[in-house]
């Protein structure tokens, strides 16, 4: 070995410092736990050097560079090796990163999440990315990390399965509380009491960690574009609702719009006086069914009144239906209204077997 190479050598035995290919993990820890009297020991501006020894903290050191000499540095004189004579030290020394890491990303689904505009469980979706901090080094690394070689993803990917939880709680919470319409939650009208909501919430987990989750950047909350599409219809609805008969009514309503499309589907495919009086009835028997739904969402304890063009509806489309059938099978189909053809054993619409 020649002059140059053993300087280079020791030059390297001497320092102490976390090198440049590891200046992205959240925790490091130096490969060699004996140190040499009077090594170099650098911490960054952004980072905390944690001396550890039979499992305890010894100390934690911030940014600065020292002249690792128990005469300096009173708490080495617990870690000097005395089966060298003193000119060792033995501790295990791991290098936290204390800025904010930001970009975090993640994602998952919250779970169905009932609307309270409309009552309707819908799937929801969040996604985004957060920042974290690390403020206790040592609980950090006592914590989670552990004492052997540590990955920051598995930092990461923890504090992602925090987030997650807690935004799953956080929103359903807020949406039931303060009733917001899940709509426009989705659009961002309340991103500003979401996020602020959930990084409090998220205190909680994370402090034992010695981790400050600081915020959420760019992150959103969504449900199924059909989803989207019917509570769209369903408030359109409602605005109708509220001009007959107010808003209490509105879940008992809904129920009552899916059986005017029922009797909706018993007109398709008619014709002539036959098509004319099925569609009738139809549209009768549903909207007699919306009607008595309607009066019972608003609370009326006396018995509904039956409506008699409604009734007499109803009675031509059961007359419809018996002379189709005398003439040799259903003409529609009974789960969707659909026409049969003339030979069609099957609905072409459904499926289902021609009665």
């Amino acid at each position: 070995m020649g002059v140059m190479d053993w300087f280079k050598s020791g030059v390297k035995e001497m320092m102490i410092a976390r090198p440049d290919a590891a200046k992205a993990e959240v925790v490091w820890k130096h490969p060699d736990p004996t140190i040499p009297m009077k090594s170099q020991l650098t911490v960054e501006s952004d980072e905390k050097a944690v001396f550890f020894r039979d499992g305890k903290v010894v100390e934690v050191m911030g940014p600065g560079r020292y002249t690792l000499d128990s005469t300096n540095l009173p708490f080495l004189s617990n870690l000097v090796d005395s089966f060298t004579g003193g000119n060792v030290f033995i501790s295990e020394v791991f290098f936290v990163t204390t800025r904010e890491n930001a970009g975090v990303k993640f994602g998952g689904p919250i779970g169905y999440v009932e609307d309270p505009k409309s009552g309707v469980p819908v799937q929801t979706m969040v996604h985004g990315e957060f920042s974290f901090k690390v403020v206790d080094p040592a609980a950090l690394i006592t914590g989670l990390v552990g004492m052997g070689q540590a990955e920051s993803n598995g930092v990461r990917s923890w504090m992602k399965e925090q987030v997650l939880k807690v935004v799953r709680d956080r929103i359903a919470e807020l949406l039931v509380k303060n009733k917001w319409p899940l709509l426009d939650v989705t659009s961002g009208a309340y991103t500003e009491e979401v996020e602020r909501d959930v990084v409090a919430g998220l205190g909680v987990h994370a402090s034992s960690y010695g981790i400050q989750i600081v915020r959420l950047g760019n992150f959103a909350i969504a449900i199924d574009e059909q989803d989207s599409t019917n509570l769209k219809r369903l408030y359109t609805d409602a605005a109708y609702l509220r001009t007959v008969g107010g808003v209490d009514a509105y879940q008992k309503f809904a129920a009552g719009k899916a059986m005017i499309g029922a009797g909706e589907g018993l007109a398709k495919g008619g014709g002539g006086d036959g098509g004319a009086l099925t569609s009738g009835a139809g549209l009768g028997v549903g909207f007699g069914l919306a009607q008595m739904l309607q009066q019972q969402g608003r609370g009326t304890s006396a018995p509904a009144q039956a409506d008699p063009a409604a009734a007499g509806a109803a009675g031509a489309a059961m007359a419809a239906g018996a002379a189709a059938a005398g003439a040799g099978g259903a003409r529609f189909c009974a789960s969707c209204g659909s026409a049969f053809g003339a030979a069609a054993k099957f609905c072409a619409s459904c499926g289902a077997p021609r009665g």
